[in-house]
């Protein structure tokens, strides 16, 4: 009974992880599939998740990072929708579906809150286990105003009257000086208002120089028909009268019409509260300069067109086009001809 068996496995020695002296913990065997695990402790920067959450099946995947994120970040940090839309690219529907998961859950829990101020904001609550209680919460009160100090009225020394009905000698006492009346002092900083700049007067608008009726009608047909290329510069009628030689000076520089319509209606913003402020500062600051050789700011002179009168041919009786009457340039010609003998 003393001879060892060859055939059967020798004892543990004690110590080792599979002994029964020791502390019981299985030997550390790789698995062959799956997922394998190489784990480097934390010593910051770290969360602790539970396994309650991270292995949720009633949450979607969506769900359980989107609690993961919001339990990483520190207090006060805005976790709104538009937050999160903006973080991650999921869209604003999966982003709003998954914390109402995680409410219906136990893990969120948002809350609208009024401040002293009267203005509303957004509590959230974030539970790293579903049953836990929330801490009390208390709103921040606004700080009472300190009350102003009264300050001690001064002793007077007594009179002399009244030391010689007490017997005691008066002793001349120090000087009071009445304190000075000074500006009641209110709490919290005072802003004294900086002084604003004189404001700028706009400029003069330009004026023809000279005025003449044709320029008059054009440029009130310019300033009229603004509204059909931009419904933002529709003009009241009393202001149309005074924009009228600011464009009748374009007018007297050669501008054309359509140049004209095309520098006040291009580019304009998105709302123009006063059409005709815009207008005005428009024509004053992009009044184009006059064309080299024009003296006095006056339109050069146009060519004279010379119009031919119709006259009617003698023999055909065709109108053309001539000075002076007699035959056509086909009569002409077979007039010709025939009293042509070589």
């Amino acid at each position: 009974m003393d001879t060892p068996q060859v055939i059967a496995p020798p004892c543990a020695q004690p110590g080792s992880p599979g002994s029964p002296g020791s502390s019981g913990a299985l030997p550390d065997v790789t698995p062959t599939s799956g997922v394998i695990h190489v784990n480097t402790r934390h010593v910051s920067g770290f969360v602790i998740i539970g396994n309650h959450l991270a292995q949720n099946r009633e949450l979607s995947l969506i769900a359980i990072g989107l609690a993961v994120h919001i339990q990483s970040l520190p207090a006060g940090a805005k976790v709104g929708i538009k937050v999160l839309t903006d973080r991650f690219p999921e869209s604003e529907a999966r982003i709003t579906a998954a914390l109402h998961e995680l409410e219906a859950e136990g893990y969120l829990h948002r809350s609208r809150v009024r401040l002293p101020n009267g203005r509303f904001v957004t509590r959230t609550l974030s539970y790293n286990q579903p049953d836990a209680t929330a801490p009390p919460v208390t709103t921040p009160q606004p700080k009472p105003k300190p009350k102003p100090q009264r300050q001690p009225r001064p002793q007077t020394p007594p009179s002399a009257t009244e030391s010689r009905a007490t017997g005691v000698p008066s002793t001349p006492g120090p000087k009071t000086v009445p304190p000075q009346e000074s500006a009641p002092v209110l709490p919290g900083p005072v802003h004294v208002p900086a002084p604003t700049a004189p404001r700028k007067q706009p400029s003069p608008l330009p004026q023809p120089h000279t005025p003449t009726e044709e320029l008059h009608r054009a440029a009130t047909a310019v300033l009229t028909g603004l509204r059909r290329h931009a419904p933002q510069l529709t003009l009241a009628e009393g202001d149309i009268p005074a924009l009228v030689p600011g464009v009748a000076a374009w007018l007297e520089r050669d501008a054309h019409p359509d140049t004209i319509r095309h520098a006040l209606t291009s580019e304009l913003p998105t709302l123009v509260k006063h059409p005709a402020k815009f207008v005005r500062h428009r024509i004053t600051t992009l009044l184009p300069p006059p064309l080299p050789g024009m003296t006095d700011l006056a339109p050069p002179p146009r060519r004279k067109t010379i119009v031919i009168p119709l006259q009617n041919c003698d023999t055909c009786d065709r109108a053309f086009r001539a000075t002076h009457p007699g035959h056509c340039r086909d009569c002409h010609t077979n007039t010709r001809s025939a009293t042509y003998t070589p």
